[in-house]
């Protein structure tokens, strides 16, 4: 039932925020000259697939957890992608394709190897990683590895359609935030 509400909330919103999409493509070409930012990340059962989401860094900065880049690698556009959570919006196209869901466990970067270790033996891979979860309406981000990994957990055990819309609604009002930058 998830994976239709995914697919169906995936495809209206590629199509209803189109105009938006070209725009803030045209936005970040003028900004950085690579609107888009495509990175590894793991997914269900460990797999890798190609993670999509507007550039909010300077071209070239270093592929590491947001946790740790700095200040001074974010773009003023980037900036403000983040604050309004816009620069997520292509991974709607990544829901579609099915490596992820809109609600799930944030899929890391296969070289974080303590959020890997702590994911792997709470189940957390059994599961798509999504675009927000409860760890991030609650403010816990992958600087803390253990523990985001037993809010994915818990959040994985206790899944219901009203958590997940719960969680949705959460995201969609401002709560929570993204990882946090050094610096």
């Amino acid at each position: 039932m998830i994976r239709l509400i995914d697919l169906t909330a995936a495809l209206l919103g590629l199509i209803i925020l189109a105009p938006l999409f070209l725009l803030l493509l045209l936005f970040g070409l003028l900004d950085t000259g690579s609107p888009l930012f495509v990175q590894t990340r793991l997914g269900k059962n460990q797999t890798t697939f190609k993670l999509v989401k507007f550039r909010t860094m300077k071209v070239g900065t270093a592929q590491v957890g947001t946790h740790l880049a700095q200040t001074s690698d974010i773009t003023r556009l980037g900036s403000f992608l983040r604050k309004t959570k816009l620069d997520e919006l292509p991974q709607l196209i990544n829901v579609a394709k099915g490596d992820m869901s809109l609600v799930g466990p944030r899929p890391g970067l296969p070289n974080q190897k303590t959020l890997k270790h702590e994911r792997s033996k709470r189940g957390v891979f059994n599961y798509r990683p999504g675009i927000t979860g409860l760890g991030q309406v609650n403010k816990v981000d992958m600087s803390t590895p253990r523990k985001l990994s037993r809010y994915d957990q818990l959040m994985l055990k206790k899944m219901t359609l009203s958590l997940y819309f719960k969680i949705i609604l959460a995201t969609a009002f401002g709560k929570g935030s993204g990882d946090r930058i050094k610096q």
